[in-house]
């Protein structure tokens, strides 16, 4: 397979689910807890990948929110160049670990399983912040002003 000329587009969901949010372990490569998310078919938005994917893995219906960021580090993704779309939903439904998902759980900030995967700890630090505060993430790099 030719190398992709640009980066994998994917979408991960923050799901708010009882008490705290839902996160996977992968059955796959890389291993590791991470939120419920994937790759974005040709064709398809990237509202209906997100409650897809957030299906899929968790089994929950999700109503989607509100987009939170958009995550581009070259480095985010030891498998390849992978910008992911964040947003934050709301679960319905029982949570139950499915397709590429081994378990499910819902968790607290002080309560993280380890080891998460990609930048996801990141990502999730960041929503904790914004849900306390109202900041948004900011670029790691030194913008004009």
């Amino acid at each position: 397979m030719a190398k992709p000329t640009t980066p994998l587009l994917a979408v991960d969901i923050i799901i708010e689910h009882g008490k705290g949010i839902v996160l996977i372990e992968r059955k796959n490569e890389p291993h590791g807890w991470a939120l419920p998310g994937g790759f974005v078919d040709v064709g398809e938005s990237l509202e209906a990948a997100a409650v897809r994917e957030a299906r899929e893995e968790t089994s929950l219906d999700v109503g989607l929110r509100e987009l939170f960021y958009v995550y581009g580090n070259p480095l985010r993704d030891r498998r390849g160049h992978t910008v992911s779309v964040v947003y934050i939903g709301k679960g319905a439904g029982t949570l139950k670990a499915a397709d590429d998902a081994k378990n499910a759980g819902i968790f607290a900030y002080d309560d993280l399983p380890d080891p998460l995967a990609f930048d996801h700890k990141r990502i999730i630090d960041e929503y904790f912040v914004f849900t306390r505060t109202g900041k948004r993430p900011f670029p790691d790099i030194d913008l004009p002003r």
